[in-house]
């Protein structure tokens, strides 16, 4: 599965056979939502990235079936309500990093990417902030960013709104190391 996704992400983005590449060896993204009721948690580690150098292209992909909560009544409702999930599988970013990057050499930069998000079926143009870190031909990627509920069309009934937070933050650890 993780073979098909990434597959399907360089022929998105274009990738070329000689492209400088890096993609995941391992990163979690999770979303938090705090209320005076209720706090509720979730992470993911089925995250799948692909970064050209050449160009800056960024592609991540998520399945949301692979949320994990503490509270299973929770995953069962955030995979059936609230995100639909069998109607929307995963959730994706596809876009561009904005600064230009040495990728040969070691460092941490202060970097942007601006594209298309896309939780729930629901597209939005998002500028989002991050810090990437290089070391030993390996890129660290982290951000930490919201996301509103409503802008992604996801139904919070009446009944528990007091529960669970208009904004969401959402924090992404991703490792990418060169392919090929």
């Amino acid at each position: 599965m993780k073979k098909v996704m990434l597959s399907m992400a360089m022929v998105g983005l274009g990738f070329l056979a000689n492209a400088q590449m890096y993609s995941t060896a391992g990163g979690k993204v999770g979303f938090f939502s705090k209320t005076p009721i209720e706090d509720i948690k979730a992470e993911n580690t089925t995250v799948l990235a692909v970064l050209r150098a050449e160009t800056n292209d960024i592609a991540i992909a998520i399945t949301n079936m692979s949320f994990e909560f503490e509270n299973k009544l929770m995953q069962e409702h955030f995979n059936e309500k609230y995100m639909e999930s069998d109607k929307n599988p995963k959730s994706t970013f596809k876009g561009k990093i904005n600064e230009k990057i040495d990728y040969t050499k070691d460092g941490e930069y202060a970097v942007t990417a601006t594209g298309i998000l896309n939780i729930h079926g629901v597209e939005q143009n998002r500028t989002i902030a991050g810090t990437l870190t290089i070391k030993d031909g390996k890129i660290q990627l982290v951000s930490n960013f919201k996301v509103k509920v409503a802008d992604h069309k996801i139904t919070v009934p009446t009944v528990v709104t007091a529960k669970i937070a208009e904004e969401i933050d959402v924090k992404v650890d991703m490792l990418l190391v060169k392919k090929g």
